[in-house]
């Protein structure tokens, strides 16, 4: 299946507005979204500079992160500002914190869009990913119950082409970019100035049993703090497949920063005579389930 067509952008704002319906008669969709909000928090990078989102949508940020500056490419009362991916406005190292929250699948050109993240990110900055995982569980739902492809076979375009007009993208979307970009290394020379931080595999039945944006509700808000202990018990079983080699490992990194680093050669008499940044990415992967 084709994951691009040259149909209109609108139908992101169509998307929105449908979401936008949603959101305000589910509390347990907003329930679960604060709980994933809660989770970027804990994830912030403690540097200077701006919180921001792309592609807010429906501006939920503002409601679990006060402080982040909502961004879409579409004039809404929740939007602080209007940015395009490609290119941004904001201004080099400004940005200490980049949040896209279910947006890094509708980038047509990932690379396009990752140099333009890289510019604005201060030094020590995060790139925060929240998208679907393609593991044997997230195949199965976000391709029999989702109404967009996850495009696992079709080619990638790393980088638009020279006459490639922003204002003018179709529609595009493919659910499995991230896994392929992030996880399963497709371009790893492309990736070679960031470092992943953290990887968060997030068995979420909880989300997928809201019925989301646009499926019915399988169980009551009531009912969220249950369902949320049914998942910790898989995690036991999971990371035994870990284990025996039945699913793919992914590391979990601390942080140093360039001051922590600088101070512990100091204090062992080196001596530092080039630095190179690395912006740091958290990547959270929602029913990441990888039995390979």
């Amino acid at each position: 299946m084709a994951t691009s067509e040259r149909k209109p952008a609108g139908l992101h704002l169509v998307e929105m507005r449908r979401n936008q319906e949603a959101w305000e008669k589910k509390p347990l969709l907003r329930a679960v979204y604060g709980q994933f909000y809660a989770r970027i928090r804990e994830n912030l990078a403690p540097v200077p500079g701006l919180v921001v989102e792309l592609g807010s949508g429906i501006g939920a940020a503002k409601t679990f992160l006060p402080e982040c500056i909502t961004t879409d490419i579409f004039h809404n009362p929740w939007i602080d500002r209007l940015e395009n991916a490609y290119p941004l406005s904001l201004s080099s190292g400004t940005v200490s914190n980049l949040i896209l929250l279910d947006v890094f699948h509708y980038l047509q050109f990932p690379g396009t869009a990752l140099a333009e993240f890289w510019r604005v990110l201060a030094d020590g900055g995060r790139l925060l990913l929240l998208e679907p995982g393609m593991g044997v569980l997230g195949k199965l739902v976000y391709g029999l119950f989702h109404h967009e492809p996850l495009g696992l076979r079709e080619p990638i375009s790393w980088s638009a082409p020279v006459d490639f007009d922003p204002e003018s993208a179709g529609y595009y979307a493919a659910q499995g970019n991230a896994t392929r970009v992030f996880l399963d290394q497709e371009f790893p020379d492309k990736l070679a100035s960031w470092r992943t931080v953290r990887v968060h595999k997030l068995l979420d039945f909880a989300y997928v049993e809201s019925g989301g944006f646009s499926k019915p509700q399988l169980y009551p808000k009531a009912m969220l703090p249950l369902i949320r202990k049914i998942e910790n018990v898989w995690r036991p079983i999971i990371a035994l497949g870990t284990a025996l080699g039945l699913r793919n490992r992914q590391p979990e990194c601390n942080w140093l920063s360039k001051n922590d680093v600088a101070g512990l050669l100091h204090l062992t008499d080196w001596e530092v005579i080039r630095h190179e940044p690395r912006i740091q990415m958290v990547v959270f992967a929602a029913l990441k389930l990888r039995f390979v």
